[in-house]
């Protein structure tokens, strides 16, 4: 069944009553999109911060009477901001489709170095013979798509793992502590503080046919004394500069001395922030820069 969508440019504090006004007046789903790309970086906590110009979008029934729904939402801005003309807005057909397939068909098994694939869970697995991990991101973030992720994959491809215990913290969809068991660490330990994250990994932890004595997941606040006791031989943190660098003191402790740290989620820009952060434990290697995303490796002290 196709559908008709509203599109209309708001200033960020109208957006919420804009939105009100939309569902009001009977649409089914109402978005908002950056209308001037422009981008929104680590906002604090507990926030929602929207772009200068805010691009609202409602989806409406093909049925429904779109003079109708414009005649309305122009009452409303009139209470809302009577002194300004109604905003710029288009009505467009949209075909239906279903979205979940579409992204589905378009998610590809991606190599890292030699020896890993990472590959939808729908797909059957380019290579039988390599590391393949198994994936259905659920909804938590990873699949390997974005820089950050591949960095810190291409990373661990190339580590000497056997036997080792790796730390992924934030784990997101476990994609990185899972690709390290595939690659020969022994244990992994996730910690992330969203419960669909700690789900979303368990499950792909069960995909893979991970054995659970070689996986433990914890919200961060509950990681177990025992592991800055005994720490672990790698860490990987694929998070944002900000909360890596309040956490670079209890980061370090969680990494043995000689141990691997592997840092992103982090800008060029903010590189040198981090390495101040982190050199008082880490010898750190020259970042590695895709896309104006960073990794930063190191060696504990």
């Amino acid at each position: 069944m196709p559908w008709l969508q509203l599109k209309l440019e708001t200033p960020p504090q109208l957006s919420e009553q804009y939105e009100d006004l939309l569902l009001e007046t009977g649409a089914c789903a109402v978005t908002l999109e950056d209308a001037a790309d422009q981008p929104l970086f680590e906002p604090e906590l507990g926030t929602t911060p929207l772009w200068d110009r805010t691009r609202i979008t409602g989806l409406f029934d093909a049925q429904t009477d779109m003079n109708w729904v414009i005649e309305q939402l122009k009452q409303g801005h009139q209470q809302i901001q009577p002194e300004q003309e109604f905003p710029p807005h288009k009505t467009e057909l949209v075909e239906d489709k279903d979205w979940e397939r579409a992204w589905m068909d378009n998610f590809k098994p991606m190599q890292f170095g030699q020896r890993l694939w990472v590959c939808p869970s729908w797909k059957s697995v380019p290579d039988p013979d390599a590391a393949n991990l198994m994936l259905d991101p659920g909804l938590a973030f990873g699949t390997g798509t974005h820089p950050t992720t591949a960095l810190c994959l291409e990373w661990l491809e190339g580590q000497p793992l056997a036997g080792d215990t790796i730390i992924d913290y934030g784990c997101g969809s476990g994609i990185l502590g899972i690709a390290a068991l595939l690659l020969g660490a022994d244990k992994m330990i996730g910690t992330d503080i969203d419960p669909q994250a700690l789900q979303a990994s368990r499950d792909n932890a069960e995909r893979n046919q991970i054995d659970t004595q070689r996986i433990e997941l914890y919200y961060p606040d509950k990681l177990p004394e025992q592991y800055r006791q005994q720490p672990a031989d790698l860490l990987v943190a694929n998070i944002l500069a900000g909360p890596l660098v309040e956490l670079a003191p209890t980061i370090q402790a969680l990494v043995k001395p000689g141990g691997k740290l592997a840092l992103s989620g982090l800008l060029a820009t903010q590189t040198e922030g981090l390495i101040e952060a982190y050199r008082p434990w880490f010898e750190l290697e020259t970042p590695v820069v895709r896309e104006d995303w960073v990794r930063l490796t190191g060696v504990r002290r």
